[in-house]
């Protein structure tokens, strides 16, 4: 698999988690050797219709422009 963010190898891991809401104390996903990017099935779900940001707006640049 290909890391979506740096084109990195993904592996897949075991994550050892706080219990959760489920009573779940780990879970399975994919970790990114390079950047160490982490995707799992809620993480993917989450993203899904999320657009990426647009370049160039951020709060900074935005409040020096207005003022």
């Amino acid at each position: 698999m290909e890391c979506p963010r740096c084109k990195g190898v993904m592996v897949k891991d075991r994550f050892t988690d706080i219990d959760d809401d489920t009573g779940a104390r780990g879970f399975s996903g994919w970790r990114c050797l390079t950047c160490g990017e982490i995707l799992d099935p809620v993480i993917s779900a989450n993203r899904q219709g999320h657009h990426e940001p647009l370049l160039g707006r951020s709060r900074k640049k935005f409040a020096t422009q207005l003022g």
